[in-house]
């Protein structure tokens, strides 16, 4: 299942309680970056618990045409013998990384200072979205790049033959612009520094300094200077992927607005870069903790338990939270539906340039179901209607968006009448096992002829 394929129409029913545990995918950020630190260590990288959904799968394709051997021995569990920094050959066939921005831009990165040619492309989503704020960055190392006009898929990259050393400030909050800039900077002499003025999550960071490189993270006047140098030899690493706290986000606010659940979802990655999402519906009164906290391999981790909670109330949500929490601003927005009051969403402009335009995709969906919502550039307002009062009943078109998709199966488990999406293919790209995974639940999820 994925954009390129058949749609799948899908049907979300209201249900009764929700209850069980969640056992959700890998971290989709994390497993992008295992499969491609993997291919510039020097040896073999094991990993386990990785995400086998299709845009990690695309990721770990493209580094087998640059010469790494990827090799997927079940039940999540991989191994990728590198080819060292600076050692990718030059794929044979063009690089599709599907749906996945986080994929091709990170790969566009790792790619920009070999001396390659690389073309990539994706599906018809990917191939709209803006590649610029890659490809001008990668440009200042050396690397040229053509492709469609705005910036767009298909697009063929020359990495720089004889790479510079970059000090770049990144002019949007961009985790994906970060990275490719840093990976970038892997293979050129002396140091590379990035500056972002906010913080966004950080596991290339941390993912670098475990697979040996040198690199120190400063808070400044400036904001937060990371400092790379380039050319190091990586180790290999022993990888133990968290589970995904974005894929977590469906099970969590679909007990939270379905009467009677309550849903354990275990062993969630919480980087405090990752997790604004459960801090935002706790201060909307969500009933929602924390259990067993603790770290593993460098992030730390926790048990989410999330119950039914009748009384949320609506809240400004802090744009210094955005960051955090930018892919889960739809599935919150469903929340929002069902609280009293207004959800005030600001500082979200990046939700314009995702898989789709998020907040117009969402702003549609909530409309045609029932509930009121203001928009501008960089800012959206839900009108919540308290607890069940949404009244549902509309088909939503999901513009190949898997996130887009699975918040409106979340919003048909509370509503008065079931919810449709034009599209549920998409939901494969980050999320293979949503169906079964909410069916064991006790959500009512089915595909429904066109």
């Amino acid at each position: 299942m994925s954009g390129h394929g058949t749609p799948i129409p899908m049907t979300s029913s209201p249900c009764g309680p929700l209850s069980g545990e969640a056992h959700v995918p890998g971290d989709k950020s994390i497993s992008h970056r295992s499969l491609i630190l993997g291919a510039m260590a020097v040896g073999e990288t094991k990993i386990s618990g990785l995400l086998e959904g299709e845009d990690v799968l695309d990721t770990g394709k493209a580094m087998q045409a640059f010469g790494a051997e990827v090799v997927n021995h079940g039940g999540g569990n991989w191994s990728v013998h590198g080819v060292g920094v600076g050692g990718f050959g030059e794929p044979d066939t063009v690089i599709d990384c599907g749906n996945s921005g986080t994929g091709v831009r990170l790969i566009m990165g790792a790619m920009a200072t070999s001396d390659i040619t690389v073309t990539f492309t994706g599906d018809a989503s990917l191939n709209g979205r803006p590649m610029a704020r890659v490809t001008d960055p990668i440009a200042l190392f050396g690397a040229t790049s053509v492709g469609r006009s705005g910036g767009r898929l298909p697009m063929t990259i020359v990495g720089a033959r004889d790479p510079l050393p970059v000090r770049y400030e990144v002019p949007m909050p961009s985790a994906q612009v970060k990275s490719a800039v840093l990976l970038a900077g892997l293979n050129a002499p002396g140091q590379t520094v990035v500056i972002e003025k906010e913080a966004t999550r950080d596991h290339t960071e941390r993912m670098l300094a475990g697979f040996g490189a040198e690199i120190s993270v400063e808070e400044t006047n400036e904001g937060r200077v990371i400092t790379l140098t380039g050319q190091p030899e990586l180790k290999p690493q022993t990888i133990v992927v968290p589970r995904d706290p974005s894929s977590a986000a469906f099970p969590v606010c679909a007990a939270i607005i379905t009467p009677g659940s309550d849903v354990l979802v275990p062993n969630i990655g919480l980087n405090p870069t990752r997790a604004g999402l459960f801090y935002a519906l706790q201060s909307m009164g969500a009933d929602l903790t924390f259990e067993n906290e603790r770290e593993e391999g460098g992030e730390p981790v926790a048990d989410l338990r999330a119950r039914f909670s009748p009384n949320l109330k609506g809240a400004e949500i802090d744009p210094l939270r955005a960051a955090s929490m930018i892919d889960e601003y739809p599935v919150l927005s469903v929340v929002a539906a069902f609280a009293e009051g207004d959800t005030v969403m600001k500082g979200v402009k990046e939700l314009r340039v995702k898989e789709s335009d998020r907040i117009d995709a969402m702003a549609k969906g909530l409309r045609a179901n029932g509930v009121e919502v203001e928009e501008g550039d960089d800012w959206w307002i839900v009108k919540g209607r308290g607890h069940g009062n949404v009244p549902g009943g509309a088909t939503c078109e999901s513009f190949l968006d898997h996130r887009i998709a699975m918040s409106f199966m979340v919003m048909g488990m509370a509503s008065q009448k079931p919810v449709s999406v034009d599209d549920g293919s998409p939901i494969a790209t980050s999320f293979p096992i949503f169906e079964p995974l909410m069916a064991g639940l006790g959500a009512s999820i089915s595909r429904t002829a066109q």
